[in-house]
């Protein structure tokens, strides 16, 4: 059979043949999506990708059309016939309007004449022939997403949405139109594996998807098109939490760029947040975790901002085996009795900051190639956690490898961080980084780089822009690419606990978070507000229990108030960055209201918020707050390994501790959130469990005495690796802005001259 370039059915039948003759018989097995992997790869090109996804951005705006693609058996013709009449506009069917009157013959005659493989290739030519009129639904056929030209051509011409529907319930539709083959479906190949061929050809080809419910009638499809349209024609940018609501805001690749917003707050949507039906998310139960974070981060962000393509490639390269140790990414594991553990340290720094931050530097730098018109500084504080994966996610997308556009600096409390954490930060040799500790807590640093952010207090940015062309941007959760990201590991979780039966979805879950800057329980409020059920939302403090108080009365309040060190250093955090978005959400998005929240703080060290919000913070949202000491958490940190033989990081161990003394009355499972492998607190860890470390312990010394203690989980091999590596960032400085600001100034000015 001749292989044109548009041969992939032929491809995947002469593969397919000689898998089947090697014994290999299910669509199931490894050999089968090995073998669509390989048709796939072979199928598409770096440059039909950034064609399609870059140049046709933004065309689709200009029309008023909607292009309905999917599956033969999706209901794309009858759907489009009810959304037309929704929308009160004309409708055309690719298959009995467009292709019977180019070819002069019906559609089954002409596949007859020229055969399915060639079919493909004939139908592709007839769709570049026809441009659709204004205000119409365009229905395609089935097999038009597999001719790039005529997919590229048509989405020329309004937005192409995706009707993501049941395979199964494709099966059926299929069955009872008493339809048994469709194009490019030879003898030997199922229906259900050349659907499954298929699908990453429509997978590749849509401006917007629409998530179909298992078995949902038409007319409800066809009024979640209306609001899909409706979405995109209403592009609501970000906004500051501090925002009158007058200024015009920020797409979403600005809003990463700059990091934090002029006026000191944050940036959050504008609009109204995504939700999606229980139904929808029964859907996502099967998918692997980078196809949740597709379906779930497209909710988010604008076609128009970033091309489902685009995040598909992003999201594909984030989330490897090489960068993490787990097939699901954050797999969830049982603990005891109804408490789960989502281990969310398997990534390359063994903390949660790698599940977004392998990601957000790729939105970072799409937004450089973009709107770049300078180059970047990216400054971090961290409490130990960050700044390891912050250097990780930036080095795998290539700035730490030579790239002059970007350069990260990090800042960490000298005595506020474990000693891997330090070896990781500090062994990171790259001309483009720097990596200073200071004589403070990480609320200095914290507070330091905000006001290196700020024009009205800070100058250095302004010389920096007119000097040197550098610009500065955040990467820790106050940077919105960076928080998005962990929706997804929240929502997935819950759909994890379903997939392995312990729940129905719809059944309520308990959530436990070791929260210091907010950011990561956070995430899990933006996972409730798009329909996970998310029942109690529990933030499990230290001894710096600012938030425990706050959610019992309402009051923020850091009079009198010492940050103290502790085992557990990503949450020796006062001032934490992301209460700011919940209070915008609990202020139903009351800028000026949080703005004065904020400089009541900055002037008196407290606010206190309104009974209304508490109110709703804690009834709404499903807040609840308590804290342990630190002799609480070595104790569960050993006695849990005791009773299972696993092995809490004092981070966990505090969860751990709110969730013992906070179960749920029905039953309902609690899920706490794993944030670090134990390793990373290797010291503290040990002396918990009575194997006293020594300050002497180098960080391998400390990781080989843990690991022959057999626990769950198992060793780190990433980090095991990344801590062998020599020190060469050793300078420190005094708590001073004025000594933070000339680190700053020196580091951008080695970085010009070379």
């Amino acid at each position: 059979m001749m292989l044109h370039r548009y041969g992939h059915l032929a491809r995947f039948h002469a593969c397919w043949a000689g898998l089947k003759a090697a014994g290999c018989r299910s669509r199931q097995s490894v050999c089968f999506h090995r073998l669509l992997l390989t048709c796939h790869r072979d199928g598409t090109s770096a440059t039909s990708t950034k064609s399609f996804s870059t140049n046709q951005r933004h065309r689709y705006k200009e029309s008023n059309n909607i292009i309905l693609n999917g599956s033969p058996g999706a209901g794309k013709t009858t759907v489009g016939k009810i959304v037309a009449r929704k929308l009160g506009v004309d409708v055309l069917d690719v298959d009995n309007d467009i292709l019977e009157s180019v070819w002069g013959m019906p559609v089954s005659d002409k596949l007859s004449e020229v055969g399915g493989d060639n079919f493909v290739e004939a139908e592709g030519q007839a769709l570049l022939t026809f441009t659709p009129p204004s205000d119409t639904v365009v229905t395609l056929t089935g097999s038009n997403a597999m001719h790039d030209e005529a997919m590229a051509h048509i989405s020329n011409h309004g937005p192409v949405l995706f009707l993501d529907v049941k395979n199964e319930d494709i099966l059926q539709r299929l069955e009872a139109m008493k339809v048994n083959r469709i194009v490019g479906q030879e003898a030997g190949v199922s229906m259900t594996e050349i659907l499954a061929y298929r699908q990453h050809f429509y997978e590749r080809s849509y401006n917007a998807r629409v998530i179909c419910e298992a078995n949902e009638t038409q007319e409800s499809i066809a009024g979640k098109i209306v609001e899909v349209v409706a979405r995109l024609k209403n592009h609501s940018p970000y906004v500051s939490t501090r925002s009158s609501g007058k200024s015009s805001g920020k797409d979403f690749l600005s809003a990463v760029l700059q990091g934090l917003a002029e006026d000191g707050g944050l940036f959050v949507p504008s609009g109204p947040l995504p939700q999606m039906t229980l139904q929808q998310w029964e859907r996502l139960v099967p998918c692997t975790y980078q196809q949740r974070a597709q379906r779930i981060l497209e909710q988010w962000i604008h076609p128009a901002d970033l091309h489902p393509r685009v995040l598909n490639g992003m999201i594909q390269k984030a989330y490897t085996t090489d960068s993490f140790q787990s097939e699901d990414v954050v797999p969830v594991t049982h603990l005891e009795g109804n408490q789960h553990l989502l281990e969310i340290f398997h990534g390359p720094t063994a903390s949660f900051k790698d599940a977004p931050l392998q990601l957000m530097p790729h939105f970072f730098r799409e937004a450089v190639s973009q709107k770049g018109d300078a180059k970047y500084l990216i400054l971090v504080a961290t409490s130990g956690d960050t700044g390891s994966a912050v250097l990780d996610g930036f080095g795998a997308t290539s700035v730490t490898s030579g790239d002059d556009d970007v350069s990260v600096m990090v800042f960490y409390p000298e005595e506020g961080v474990s000693p891997v954490q330090k070896a990781l930060m500090t062994a990171v040799d790259s001309p483009n980084v720097r990596v200073i500790g200071v004589e403070s807590d990480f609320d200095f640093c914290q507070s330091s780089i905000k006001q290196i952010f700020s024009s009205d207090t800070c100058t250095l940015r302004h010389s920096l822009l007119n000097d040197h062309n550098v610009k500065l941007s955040a990467a820790n959760s106050i940077n919105w690419g960076r928080l998005l990201p962990q929706i997804v590991y929240h929502a997935s979780s819950y759909l994890d606990l379903a997939r392995q039966g312990v729940i129905s979805v719809g059944d309520p879950v308990d959530l436990f978070v070791p929260t210091g800057n907010f950011g990561n329980i956070l995430g899990a409020v933006y996972a409730k507000l798009m329909g996970i059920p998310l029942r109690r939302l529990i933030c499990a403090s230290n001894v710096n229990n600012v938030l425990t108080d706050f959610l019992q009365t309402g009051v923020y309040d850091l009079r009198k108030r010492p940050l103290r060190v502790t085992m557990s250093p990503a949450i020796d955090i006062l001032q934490s960055s992301n209460l700011e978005r919940l209070l915008f959400l609990a202020t139903d998005c009351n800028g000026p209201q949080v703005a004065s929240f904020y400089e009541q703080l900055k002037q008196e060290q407290y606010f206190k918020v309104p009974d209304n919000v508490l109110s709703k913070i804690r009834e709404d949202y499903g807040f609840h707050g308590d804290w342990c000491d630190e002799e609480t958490c070595s104790k569960a940190i050993k006695e849990t390994f005791e009773r299972t033989g696993y092995l809490l990081d004092p981070h966990t161990a505090i969860s751990k501790v709110v969730a013992d003394r906070h179960p749920s009355d029905d039953g309902a499972p609690m899920l706490i959130c794993s944030t670090a492998h134990h390793g990373k607190f290797a010291s503290d860890v040990l002396d918990s469990l009575g194997h006293r470390a020594s300050h002497s312990d180098k960080p391998d010394t400390l990781l080989n005495r843990l690991g022959v203690l057999n626990p769950r989980p198992g060793r780190h091999v990433n980090l095991e690796r990344s801590i062998r590596n020599p020190r060469v960032h050793e300078k420190v400085v005094d708590a001073s802005m004025e000594s933070m600001m000339k680190e700053v100034q020196d580091f951008v000015q080695e970085r010009t001259r070379n």
